[in-house]
């Protein structure tokens, strides 16, 4: 309804109220108004879920390299120096083991030439003996037999072969085996006039001794001073 003024003009009346305007102007304000979806409102603040996502997948990551020491600090020195001296324990152990094996290896290696050595001349005893016997006798005053009797026991003096045993030595069970007890014959030379102990009168047959091993002790006959 309008009323007449005398200045010719329409006013509105109290029905007549505008909202054509106001109703583009909310529409422009209107969330979702544009198509794209909502952002969510937390506490009063419009937060973007993109954002948000983007922000929990980098979480993880974050949390798996919490610990880790970094190239060059003072946990990453540590553990090198650890290992390091863990692997130098190694190496002077087993430098340790390879020097006492070839301590043992030239220990036994001696021990089985001396051995081998001490074997041969046991084996050769009667033949010595022989030789022995045969120079007691005169049988190898000359003569081939002769030089051979004395190549022989030159090659074995080499290897520390010597002979012992003789009239007048005080008697060592040690290196002597009696055999028999005889009387004191003064009138015998070899035996020592001031002789206070069992001496040895005769020898059956001679002792051989290689280095500081007898192979054999000198069998003999003893007598005790009167």
């Amino acid at each position: 309804m309008t009323w007449a003024h005398d200045s010719g003009e329409e006013l509105p009346g109290d029905g007549d109220t505008p909202h054509q305007g106001a109703d583009s102007g909310a529409g422009a304000n209107t969330p979702g108004a544009g198509g794209g979806p909502d952002p969510e409102i937390v506490d009063g603040e419009i937060v973007d879920d993109a954002v948000n996502t983007e922000a929990v997948n980098d979480e993880p990551v974050a949390s798996a390299n919490v610990g880790a020491p970094t190239p060059g600090s003072a946990d990453a020195v540590s553990a090198d120096a650890a290992l390091a001296a863990e692997r130098l324990g190694d190496l002077q152990r087993l430098q340790a083991e390879y020097v006492n094996y070839k301590r043992r290896v030239d220990r036994d290696r001696a021990v089985v030439q001396e051995h081998a050595v001490h074997s041969v001349i046991e084996a050769l005893l009667p033949v010595l003996d022989d030789i022995h016997a045969a120079r007691e006798h005169g049988d190898l005053v000359d003569g081939p037999f002769a030089a051979i009797a004395d190549k022989l026991e030159t090659t074995l003096a080499k290897f520390g072969l010597t002979r012992f045993g003789a009239v007048g030595e005080e008697f060592d069970p040690n290196v002597h085996e009696a055999l028999m007890h005889a009387a004191w014959d003064s009138s015998n030379a070899a035996l020592p006039p001031d002789a206070q102990s069992t001496t040895v009168v005769q020898v059956l047959q001679p002792g051989y001794r290689a280095g500081d091993r007898v192979i054999r002790p000198a069998r003999v006959a003893v007598a005790d001073p009167e």
